[in-house]
């Protein structure tokens, strides 16, 4: 049996992430130049992990190739659960039982989540308690609309997203998109529907028995599910303010510093005579020509810059531009 076993979520669509999602699943885009899922295995290596699954659908191609790269630069050996068909949170679960089989404990992790978290402590926590699902909680973001996960003083979940038994003195709260589960929860998910959510299809029976419970974390969060959400994450990662890097998830290691927060990866090109204004990332292979002006912007990898462009709060992934903030 292992100890803890990862499952990162991957196969949806990404849709308010494109046009970037065109080209890579949201789980396998570059954050700070690693694939943005790699943060998720080395978190879940550092809990004790060391065999995750991956579930793909959506370029899925894609996606096992980097899960793939990603997993072994992080220390964990990553199965891919092929969905041919969106089985979502829990159904994605049923679709990967077997491949989730031994497992002590289950680290389930939305793959659009960048997350400074404990892991470590809330698995511990979780074994500690007698639930089924612990969900990881936050206060919620300042002016955020997030549907809330409501509990009770003794941290079991009463309601989510308005649905569940309910109670007097409630604390609302914001769920993460990371759960750990014990292997006798997956005995829990219905065989229909197929496309099946844990939080409106598995928990809610659960609620009423205090068999899911809420664990409170701090620590750096975002979802990167718009491209202004996507910008942030990589400046905050660049300029420190997100302390999310573990050994297996160090991408300083292969950059370069060319100028206050400029930071290029190795085999780009960047003209003396451009303007940069940090923080920026250049990825591998860019090319960045005299005349340009980059500021607060990120280049993926193998992108081509025309002389005299302006990027500015932007993503250039090729021949797209995205606008992502200012």
């Amino acid at each position: 049996m292992d100890d803890v076993v990862g499952m990162v979520l991957a196969a949806g669509f990404g849709t308010r992430l494109r046009p970037l999602t065109d080209l890579l699943p949201k789980p396998a885009v570059p954050v700070a130049g690693l694939p943005l899922l790699q943060f998720a295995l080395a978190r879940m290596r550092a809990a004790g992990a060391r065999r995750a699954v991956v579930n793909a659908h959506h370029l899925a191609v894609e996606m096992e190739r980097v899960a793939g790269e990603a997993g072994r630069s992080a220390g964990v050996e990553v199965a891919i659960s092929h969905e041919p068909i969106i089985a979502g949170t829990g159904g994605a679960l049923r679709q990967a039982r077997s491949l989730l089989g031994g497992a002590g404990a289950v680290v389930l992790w939305n793959g659009d989540v960048l997350f400074d978290l404990d892991l470590e402590g809330v698995v511990a926590a979780h074994r500690a308690s007698s639930a089924l699902a612990t969900m990881v909680l936050a206060p919620m973001p300042q002016a955020a609309s997030y549907a809330t996960v409501d509990v009770d003083r003794s941290m079991a979940v009463r309601r989510i997203a308005g649905h569940g038994p309910g109670g007097s003195d409630l604390v609302p709260l914001h769920f993460t998109g990371v759960h750990v589960l014990s292997p006798a929860l997956l005995d829990q998910i219905p065989d229909e529907p197929f496309a099946c959510d844990v939080n409106r299809h598995v928990y809610p029976p659960l609620l009423g028995r205090g068999l899911v419970r809420g664990v409170v974390a701090g620590g750096y969060w975002n979802d990167l599910g718009t491209p202004a959400r996507y910008l942030q994450a990589n400046l905050d990662v660049l300029s420190g303010v997100a302390p999310v890097l573990l050994p297996g998830a160090e991408p300083f290691a292969a950059l370069r510093e060319a100028g206050p927060r400029v930071w290029v990866a190795p085999g780009a090109e960047l003209d003396a005579r451009a303007t940069m204004v940090g923080p920026v990332l250049i990825g591998s292979g860019c090319r960045v020509p005299a005349g340009a002006w980059v500021e607060r912007a990120v280049l993926w990898p193998g992108t081509a810059l025309r002389p005299g462009e302006r990027l500015v709060d932007s993503v250039a992934a090729g021949e797209f531009r995205v606008q992502a903030g200012g």
